[in-house]
């Protein structure tokens, strides 16, 4: 029996990317493998003496959705330069195995990513990966180990003040998603539809000197339905936590960064790479803060935005 390929391996020929990729989406995309890919790592090898302007305990990443065109990859990039910790979860929707089943798409900053997360593993991060509903694919492999990554259903995270945190995607509370999954590709649809014009309306910002902006954020959070899913999505999420003996809960999936105290319980989501740019990460000295990564190169701008809470 041959031995096991390691995570890092399947990212040495020139088309590991999108074959890593298409396996842990659960794609069938390995069959439209070409050999004009480019080669890979270029960004990696540029960044290896670029110091980190932050070092964290911990950095939790949900929603990047590697694979579609509206991953924000090159701010993330940006991001994970300049940025390190003792632990790093992913937490979930990091492929999108959807937009990925309808065609292909992985340009050269996407693979960027991959490999400079590969490559803070190897280096000594603890890596944890929790699979989303758009990579549900890689949930087969829970329990698991790809090289220097832990592939989990879940995960539990104990912070410097002991408090102990539940780390889950959060899909698997969502009822659209379990007893309707027709109506959440049909809204996927059209949330994509919303990312395009969110991409151009940034493009046209930018172009007259502005600042990222979300304007799907901001369409989203005008529609009462969204607010009050989201609302009792925050509300089952502690209540689990709850049940399961937590004092908080770290999640995704609704693409909105926020911390706040819930009966008791704390509630962190750590946002996304599509609309808000966010993440959650604990300091050294083990405080919760939301950071918003919206300002390129500028780390010190780029924290100006948070939202605290003690751990």
């Amino acid at each position: 029996m041959g031995q096991k390929p390691s995570a890092t391996s399947l990212f040495r020929h020139p088309l590991g990317a999108r074959a890593a990729t298409a396996f842990l989406s659960g794609s069938a995309a390995a069959d439209t493998l070409t050999a004009h890919e480019p080669p890979a790592a270029s960004a990696t090898q540029r960044d290896d003496h670029e110091p980190s302007a932050h070092r964290y305990r911990t950095i939790w990443l949900s929603d990047i959705h590697l694979g579609s065109s509206g991953c924000q990859a090159t701010y993330l990039l940006d991001f994970l330069r300049h940025n390190d910790s003792e632990y790093l979860y992913l937490v979930g929707d990091i492929i999108d195995g959807w937009q990925l089943k309808k065609g292909w798409y992985w340009p050269q900053a996407h693979n960027d990513v991959v490999q400079k997360i590969l490559r803070k593993a190897r280096k000594g991060t603890q890596v944890v990966y929790i699979p989303g509903n758009h990579d549900e694919g890689a949930r087969q492999f829970c329990d698991l180990a790809f090289g220097d990554i832990q592939v989990r259903g879940e995960a539990f995270h104990t912070t410097l003040s002991g408090k102990r945190l539940w780390i889950v995607h959060g899909d698997l509370f969502d009822g659209v998603i379990q007893h309707a999954k027709w109506l959440a590709y049909l809204g996927d649809t059209l949330y994509t539809l919303i990312l395009v014009l969110n991409r151009w309306f940034n493009r046209i910002r930018s172009r007259l000197g502005f600042q990222y902006w979300s304007l799907s954020q901001y369409l989203k959070h005008q529609v009462k339905n969204a607010v009050n899913f989201i609302s009792q999505f925050e509300t089952v999420m502690t209540d689990e936590a709850r049940r399961r003996g937590c004092d908080g809960v770290v999640c995704g999936h609704i693409h909105k960064a926020e911390i706040r105290d819930i009966d008791g319980v704390l509630y962190c989501n750590d946002g996304d790479w599509v609309e808000s740019l966010s993440a959650l990460v604990e300091t050294m000295e083990g405080e919760l803060k939301v950071v918003y990564w919206t300002a390129m190169r500028t780390p010190s701008a780029a924290v100006s935005r948070k939202t605290k809470a003690t751990a």
